[in-house]
C-alpha cells in the first residue's frame, strides 16, 4: 500500500470510528477499570474490563476527546474482545511502537495498522495511545486508577 494510500484510508477510518465508535458505552458488571486523561489535547475517558480469568470477555470506553483518541480507542476494543492478558499486551506493545515509529511486524495488527497513520502526526501519538495506556493500567489493576498523558 502506498503512502497516500494508507493516509487516505487512516483519514477513513478514524473519520468513521469517530462519528460511529464501537463499544462506546458503560459497562455496569466490569471488573476492572480505569480513566485516562490527555490535558494538553482535553481528551478524557474511561475504559471498562471484564475480565473472566485471563480473557477479556468485554471492554468498552466512554468519554470525550478528539477524533484520533475516540477512533484509536474504538480499535482497541474490538481488537481486545476474547483476547488473553499476554495476546493484549503483545498487542500494545506493537501499537505503542509503531505509532511511535519503531519497525513492527505489521501482519500481527490487522485493522489496526491504520493507526501507524499516526506517526506522521507527532503532537497527536498521545491522543491515540491514551485508550491504551488506560487499558493497560485497567487491566493491571483491581481497583479504579486514572492515567494522565502529558
Amino acid at each position: 500500500m502506498s503512502a497516500g494510500d494508507l493516509r487516505d484510508l487512516y483519514q477513513q477510518v478514524i473519520m468513521d470510528h469517530n462519528k460511529k465508535p464501537r463499544n462506546f458505552r458503560e459497562m455496569s458488571d466490569a471488573n476492572h477499570l480505569a480513566h485516562g486523561n490527555n490535558p494538553l489535547c482535553g481528551d478524557a475517558l474511561v475504559v471498562y474490563l471484564k475480565l473472566n480469568g485471563d480473557v477479556i470477555e468485554d471492554v468498552s470506553f466512554q468519554g470525550s476527546g478528539c477524533a484520533i483518541s475516540v477512533a484509536s480507542a474504538s480499535l482497541m476494543t474490538e481488537a481486545l474482545k476474547g483476547k488473553t492478558s499476554a495476546e493484549a499486551d503483545a498487542l500494545y506493545d506493537l501499537v505503542h511502537k509503531q505509532m511511535t515509529g519503531e519497525e513492527v511486524d505489521t501482519s500481527a495488527l490487522g485493522k489496526l495498522e491504520v493507526l501507524s497513520g499516526v506517526k506522521e502526526f507527532p503532537a497527536r501519538v498521545k491522543c491515540a495511545t491514551l485508550s491504551w495506556h488506560t487499558i493497560h493500567a485497567a487491566m493491571d489493576s483491581d481497583h479504579d486508577i486514572s492515567v494522565t498523558t502529558e
